[in-house]
């Protein structure tokens, strides 16, 4: 059997009406469970994502909370054990071994967490940008170019020359992020990339990853525990216990006096069948507890405790 090009991976992901699935990225009701000494794990319970394209997103979420689990899944480094998954238009879920080589070389960029897993400690930081670009046959003078070109953009120019050793943990990350979009991906995701680093540092990474957002339109995916990050995204995504619980979303708005500034507002994420995971807060206070009333107003939906079950336990 032929092996699908990415094209035809691509073809596929279409609607039979021939247009293209809604979102850049896009999961639908992923499951992965792992086996661990004989116990099922699971990580993602049906989680649903929906990135759109050119966006810089924050997936945040307490340990365990599967997120680093959905990285793998949308950087094609493992699959999901139910539901769909769709990047730059390619579907995961049907790609073979070599689909997925291609995949990650062509398709998506990735920056992981550990500086010294990004790049090759024997090469210079132009060399270890240009190395993707020889891979996808570039001629010298083009690999050249670009690798100097990356380097400026994110403020790492002066380490063009240097060696891993010799450059400080974000610079490390910067170059990191150069080698990660040095083919052009549509997709860069990135792995806690400022875990290993002081503010100082993940403040100039997380503005290195804003620079290919707004420079480049390349949309962004960014795994991380690091509260700055919401100072740089349009958009935080929480999960909990393996589901999309919230967003905050990010915009910019005008006030009276003619000045900007961004407001930031926090909304439920409701899933595609319905199910919403209301703020631990909200259902401590009201003591909201296994089943709830609901009733259907004019412009909301009311919830209410289960008084009844109040009054048989008293």
């Amino acid at each position: 059997m032929t092996t699908p090009s990415l094209a035809e991976l691509m073809a596929r992901s279409y609607r039979e009406d021939g247009t293209a699935p809604e979102g850049h990225v896009v999961a639908v009701g992923l499951v992965r469970i792992f086996k661990r000494e004989g116990v099922e794990v699971v990580a993602l319970q049906g989680l649903d994502l929906d990135v759109e394209r050119g966006e810089h997103v924050a997936i945040v979420g307490a340990s365990g909370s599967g997120k680093s689990t959905l990285l793998n899944i949308l950087s094609g480094l493992d699959v999901p054990t139910a539901g769909d998954v769709n990047v730059a238009g390619v579907d995961l879920v049907t790609m073979d071994t070599k689909a997925r080589r291609r995949y990650r070389r062509d398709v998506v960029g990735f920056v992981w967490q550990e500086t010294g897993r990004n790049l090759f400690p024997f090469l210079t930081a132009a060399d270890n940008v240009a190395l993707p670009l020889a891979l996808s046959r570039r001629s010298r003078s083009a690999r050249r170019h670009r690798s100097g070109e990356l380097l400026d953009l994110l403020g790492v120019g002066h380490c063009r020359d240097r060696r891993p050793a010799q450059m400080s943990g974000g610079e490390l990350q910067r170059v990191a992020i150069a080698v990660a979009i040095a083919n052009e991906p549509s997709v860069v995701l990135a792995d806690e990339p400022t875990g290993e680093l002081d503010s100082h540092s993940a403040g100039e990474v997380h503005t290195a990853l804003r620079a290919v957002n707004r420079e480049l339109g390349t949309t962004v995916v960014v795994v991380t525990h690091d509260p700055l990050v919401a100072e740089h995204v349009d958009r935080t995504v929480a999960i909990r216990d393996g589901r999309t619980a919230s967003e905050v979303v990010r915009r910019t708005s005008t006030d009276v006096h003619g000045e900007e500034q961004v407001v930031a507002e926090e909304w439920a994420v409701l899933d595609r069948v319905g199910r919403l995971q209301l703020p631990h807060d909200f259902t401590a206070a009201l003591g909201l507890e296994r089943r709830v009333r609901l009733a259907l107003e004019l412009d909301h939906i009311g919830v209410w405790p289960d008084r009844s079950r109040r009054d048989e336990q008293r």
